[in-house]
């Protein structure tokens, strides 16, 4: 049986046919990464591979405490102002060059100043970095930001060689990352397989069992599982809800779950290039009738026998920044309609593009079924995960369904996707008011502060609608009984640190 719904050269089939070495670990993961750079990447599995291969300033627990992992401690200034930590000593990237508070520097400006980089709103609050010392640096900041800690135990934080990104184009670093961290990049062939080699030199190598690192990218759940089962593959992540109980039924296989920090929404094309210029749901009304016309419940029941949590904002209903006053909406098509009527219209036609994966495709069609109750003619696109993140950047789709893995602070997960400018607008929505809000929440480090300036943007967004949120996924990875020590974590990463196989 052929499983993966690739084309093979024949020394490729049989690499993957041979039985696993010892030293190989292959995971298979949900879609093909973007490109390869912390700066540039705006895709979750891009970031499960920067797991292995690019340490972060800082990084978090299970139960998402903030801990040192190239920086060893900070301190922030009585006025919020200034944060400054100390760096990790004796510590190279994986070309010698290195690690040192001058390469913290380089790393910060390029992530703020790349025309490519997808992080200029997460540092947006960021004035300059200096090095005061080999080994200390501090963050000056145009005003308080009680999200940049968090900040930088993501992709902001991570840490690339100055030596290799400044020889060439973005592209070309892309193409050949350099981090500090246990794996090293080898090669990628697009569309098929990513690998990664172990560091020697690396500052935790003892932590760190395996030679090489496999990444095979494929698409449909049920394709992933059954080439874990045949035992092309170690790992997989992104197990479909409807096959867990088989997993836990096979003793041959084990399995991990942690509830999620991220949403997967439709995003709605506001005012981004041709796209919006063809839609009619660039009216607020219209947005309001179609997020109206869904039964989020159903959604979470049908799609994922419940191993989902119905969501109508970034965070989660049993999250401490869930705005109580705005409960996840019950299915109200007469309101729906009457919205509708409100526009001028009886019934409206737009294109909902998704990635061509099963999961996505039964989501889309549960949708189209809902919204039609309510005069939505909805025809859905499938395309190739990055396919559909190229039209969206360029905007060149009217509404898409695509996801969000989640950070710790709830700024991560909201404020680059609806301030004016925000790195990940790919809407282009645009509300002044919500942008003093955020900033102004971003500016505090009371939490009751934040919450009350959340609240007021969400009450803003509820009724404008650029993003319509439908669920909180719950991760689930299956492994062979043979590997051990994976530990799951609500931000979805797969972290190799004292995991070993058998």
């Amino acid at each position: 049986m052929k499983l993966r719904k690739f084309a093979f050269s024949l020394a490729m089939l049989a690499s993957i046919s041979a039985p696993a070495l010892a030293a190989d670990l292959k995971i298979g993961i949900g879609e093909d990464p973007d490109a390869l750079d912390p700066d540039q990447s705006r895709t979750f599995v891009g970031e499960v591979v920067f797991a292995a291969m690019c340490d972060k300033l800082v990084n978090i627990q299970p139960d998402l405490t903030i801990i040192p992992q190239l920086a060893t401690d900070w301190s922030w200034a009585p006025d919020g102002k200034t944060l400054t930590m100390h760096l990790r000593e004796g510590v190279t990237f994986q070309d010698g060059t290195p690690f040192d508070a001058a390469a913290v520097v380089a790393n910060i400006q390029r992530s703020q100043t790349l025309p490519e980089s997808s992080r200029k709103s997460e540092l947006s609050s960021v004035e300059s970095v200096t090095a005061n010392g080999d080994y200390e640096v501090a963050f000056h900041l145009k005003n308080a930001d009680a999200t940049l800690l968090a900040t930088l135990a993501a992709r902001s934080g991570a840490m690339k060689s100055p030596t290799a990104f400044g020889k060439g184009t973005a592209a070309d670093f892309a193409n050949h990352p350099v981090c500090v961290g246990p794996y090293t990049f080898d090669s990628r062939v697009a569309q098929d397989r990513i690998i990664l080699k172990k560091d020697p030199k690396y500052w935790d190598a003892q932590n760190f069992h395996f030679d090489t690192i496999t990444y095979l990218p494929i698409p449909d759940q049920t394709v992933r599982l059954a080439n874990l089962r045949a035992g092309d593959l170690d790992m997989i992540e992104r197990v479909a809800p409807t096959d867990l109980k088989s997993v836990q039924a096979d003793a041959s296989l084990s399995n991990a779950q942690a509830a999620g920090l991220g949403y997967n929404a439709i995003t709605f094309n506001v005012a981004n290039g041709a796209g919006a210029k063809d839609s009619p749901m660039t009216n607020p009304l219209l947005r309001e009738a179609f997020s109206l016309s869904l039964d989020r419940e159903a959604i979470a029941q049908v799609v994922f026998e419940g191993m989902a949590t119905p969501g109508n904002q970034s965070a989660p209903p049993n999250s401490p920044w869930f705005d109580k006053a705005d409960p996840v909406p019950a299915r109200d098509i007469a309101k729906a309609k009457d919205l509708l009527k409100q526009a001028g219209v009886s019934s409206v036609d737009f294109t909902l593009s998704v990635i061509n994966d099963p999961i996505s495709g039964q989501i889309a069609q549960v949708i189209q079924s809902m919204a039609a109750e309510a005069g939505f003619n909805v025809k859905i696109k499938a395309s190739e995960f990055g396919t559909l993140l190229s039209a969206q950047a360029s905007g060149d789709y009217q509404a898409d369904l695509i996801g969000w893995s989640g950070y710790v602070d709830p700024d991560a997960n909201w404020y680059q996707f609806v301030v004016c400018n925000g790195s990940l607008n790919d809407a282009k929505y645009c509300n002044a008011d919500v942008d003093k809000l955020m900033n102004a929440a971003r500016a505090s480090t009371d939490p009751a502060v934040r919450k009350q300036n959340y609240d007021a943007a969400r009450t803003i967004l509820s009724k404008e609608s650029p993003i319509v949120y439908l669920y909180h996924p719950t991760w689930i990875w299956a492994t062979k009984k043979s590997v051990t020590g994976f530990v799951p974590y609500p931000d979805g990463l797969i972290r190799l640190g004292g995991v070993a196989k058998s």
